[in-house]
């Protein structure tokens, strides 16, 4: 039986690539600014920032991970919603409570994971 420890790790290293690939992707179709995406991973160093958009890292750590399974799971879900403005939604001021009139992108960029999971769970909301 493999040890648990090492098979996540593992885990992590080969969803890393797709992983880096998927939100670089999204963060230009939002035409996210370099510190928006640095926030919405979680990272305060543009050295490593850098590095993981040249794909030059092995491994990202879980946080990292579990951020972008939430960007991808908006995106997906805003697509569904809004085939045509989906990508334009995130920059929209947005009168729901838990936005308080400021837009998607303002929230999900607080620095704190758990505002990627409330405006996942907004969206899977509007989805029904």
């Amino acid at each position: 039986m493999p040890d648990t420890s090492a098979a996540r790790a593992m885990d992590r290293k080969d969803l890393t690539g797709p992983a880096l690939r998927t939100f670089f992707r999204i963060a230009e179709a939002w035409n996210l600014q370099e510190q928006e995406q640095m926030r919405l991973l979680g990272l305060e160093s543009r050295s490593t920032f850098q590095s993981w958009k040249r794909g030059a890292v092995a491994t990202i750590p879980k946080d990292a991970l579990e951020r972008i399974s939430y960007v991808l799971g908006i995106y997906k879900g805003l697509h569904i919603l809004l085939p045509k403005t989906a990508d334009h939604w995130v920059r929209k001021p947005n009168t729901a409570s838990i936005f308080g009139g400021r837009s998607a992108i303002d929230r999900m960029t607080s620095g704190n994971v758990a505002d990627l999971y409330v405006v996942r769970q907004y969206v899977d909301a509007q989805r029904g």
